[in-house]
């Protein structure tokens, strides 16, 4: 019987928090569910080594090629029409996914985001919110619904949201090849949010389910030094704005996407990481020429399938 979802795991170095998502997943996961392992060029084939303990495919790339890389060859290897992405810093719980692939009866969808939940702080009970679906100022900020709140019952029903997660998100394996997968050029970081705009382009939706429950516990997987980190970030933000605002909404937001670089720019400069902010925006004025080409693209797929394509916020 063919599979109804494949699991994608991109992993790179953190075999102690590999082992444990893996063994979240071998005992929650839906009985025939394909559970595939890229070893994103561990040091000596560590990665390989500890998924060989489970009854999972393991692809190993020869050298690091950063999280977009992985994910879209695990998308490729995958064959259910439903495929998840999991982080190795995440842990599934029971009922996860059933309750995310209902959704998927509805052909519009493409995405699903589960609530991730973060372990609770010393001296707290209860977990806080990682993220509860991701959202998206048109100015030019994007965020997880939610992050750092306790959860409560603002977070407990099923909504329509901008996009899901890469740390757990579910995807529709079609939509997601249609579109043209994740930015290689982003290698992490807010990759997730420049194919959300893609697929609703396209007429896809995403949703939230709270039943469908992850723990995450940070962002150990792809963790890079302070500044470098923070430079990818700013350069990798600033890109899906460019890429993506239709261009009369991208003129008509241009104020909005000034305060918001003024806004950032002021908060970096007070938390003292001004420039790595600054190098990775104006790292985005070298990629002009391949972000016009991406735009032809989009151009060429023609008007968006639906009237209100856009699920960003006018308000931040």
């Amino acid at each position: 019987m063919p599979a109804v979802l494949s699991i994608v795991i991109p992993s790179h170095c953190r075999v102690d928090l590999l082992r444990r998502c893996l063994d979240s997943v071998e005992k929650h996961a839906p009985g025939g569910t394909q559970v595939i392992v890229v070893d994103d060029g561990s040091r000596a084939g560590s990665v390989s080594r500890a998924a060989s303990v489970f009854d999972v495919q393991v692809v190993r790339m020869p050298r690091q090629r950063g999280f977009c890389v992985a994910a879209n060859t695990g998308l490729q290897v995958a064959t259910a029409p439903v495929v998840e992405l999991l982080n190795d810093d995440t842990e599934v719980t029971d009922g996860w996914a059933t309750a995310a692939l209902e959704h998927f009866r509805d052909k519009r969808i493409a995405a699903v985001a589960p609530l991730v939940l973060n372990p609770p702080r010393p001296g707290e009970t209860m977990p806080r919110i990682d993220s509860a679906g991701d959202r998206y100022f048109i100015g030019g900020v994007a965020g997880k619904r939610g992050h750092g709140e306790a959860l409560c019952a603002a977070y407990l029903s099923p909504c329509p949201v901008f996009g899901a997660s890469a740390s757990s998100a579910f995807y529709r394996r079609e939509a997601v090849l249609r579109v043209g997968c994740f930015p290689e050029r982003f290698g992490a970081y807010f990759e997730d949010v420049d194919l959300a705009f893609r697929l609703q382009r396209v007429g896809y939706r995403a949703h939230f389910e709270p039943c469908s429950r992850v723990l995450h516990h940070g962002s150990a997987s792809y963790g890079r030094p302070r500044r470098r980190l923070l430079e990818t970030q700013s350069r990798n933000e600033e890109l899906v704005w460019w890429r993506n605002l239709p261009a009369g909404e991208l003129w008509r937001a241009m104020p909005l996407h000034l305060l918001v670089l003024a806004a950032k720019g002021w908060r970096r400069w007070q938390e003292g990481n001004v420039v790595p902010f600054a190098c990775g925006r104006l790292r985005v004025m070298g990629e002009l020429r391949s972000l016009m080409r991406h735009r032809r693209r989009l151009s060429e797929w023609g008007p968006a399938e639906s009237s209100e394509p856009w699920l960003v916020e006018r308000r931040f």
